[in-house]
């Protein structure tokens, strides 16, 4: 994993350690909204939404869109999928490892009989 991936891997995860931003993730994946829909949402000033949205969009979560006044945000899957293909490769890790604990288990109940 090159230096690169690994801050932006970072990034998402420092990201995702919030529950209030990950609300807001949960909210965009219903439909996109502005900034003040987002933030009455919560019972938060908007100051301090406006924090955690700038930390999703600096872990590339979010995109923003200017539309006349309004500040419409969407949320960025891709990021995600990074991070669950780093999840995964410790899945498989574990996996293997339950298998070998699992064959050991049974050869030793058989080795009783």
């Amino acid at each position: 994993m090159g230096e690169y991936q690994s801050a932006r891997l970072d990034g998402v995860f420092n990201a995702l350690c919030d529950p209030t931003r990950r609300a807001i993730l949960a909210r965009l994946t219903d439909a996109d909204a502005r900034v003040t829909e987002i933030a009455g949402d919560f019972p938060i000033s908007l100051n301090s939404i406006s924090k955690h949205i700038r930390m999703l969009e600096r872990a590339g979560l979010l995109r923003r869109s200017i539309v006349g006044r309004d500040h419409v945000l969407s949320l960025n899957a891709a990021p995600l999928a990074e991070a669950m293909a780093w999840i995964e490769r410790y899945r498989s890790f574990w996996e293997s490892r339950l298998a070998a604990l699992e064959s050991y288990v049974i050869n030793k109940k058989r080795k009783r009989k």
